[in-house]
């Protein structure tokens, strides 16, 4: 098979073939060599889409779980400067955690519009041929 192909899932495949009202396949009708295909699927961009969210949810907890592990570290420490620091750590950290979950739901949002985008255009491209008429082997001009 020759041409250009993107191929993925959940949101199938098209053709410039089949945009273009040809035999299913991509074959050119008589003569044709079927080797111009360009398939387009949404479904690469959704999978990505899915997970930087994922990511975005795993991180949602970690504050919570670094509270949880750092509860009775000051009992009988009072006096010693490494705690000090290692609050300043636990907020930066912090703050990384949530700069990434909410680069994680940008990114998903910003991943779906992409998809969305690919399928407006494959719909005008599809309907842009509408007017024009296939010509098979036989006809007149």
């Amino acid at each position: 098979m020759s041409g250009v192909a993107v191929v993925g899932q959940p949101g199938g495949r098209q053709r410039l073939s089949d945009l273009a009202g040809g035999p299913p396949g991509g074959a050119g009708g008589a003569g044709g060599s079927g080797g111009d295909q360009l398939r387009h699927s949404d479904g690469a961009w959704l999978r990505a889409a899915g997970g930087a969210e994922g990511m975005g949810v795993h991180l949602g907890p970690v504050k919570t779980e670094l509270a949880t592990a750092h509860e009775g570290l000051l009992a009988g420490t009072a006096g010693l400067g490494a705690l000090a620091e290692l609050g300043a750590v636990r907020e930066s950290w912090e703050r990384r955690f949530e700069s990434a979950r909410q680069e994680c739901g940008s990114l998903a949002g910003n991943l779906r519009s992409v998809a969305r985008a690919q399928g407006e255009t494959n719909e005008g491209v599809k309907s842009s041929f509408a007017p024009v008429k296939r010509r098979t082997p036989g006809d007149e001009r």
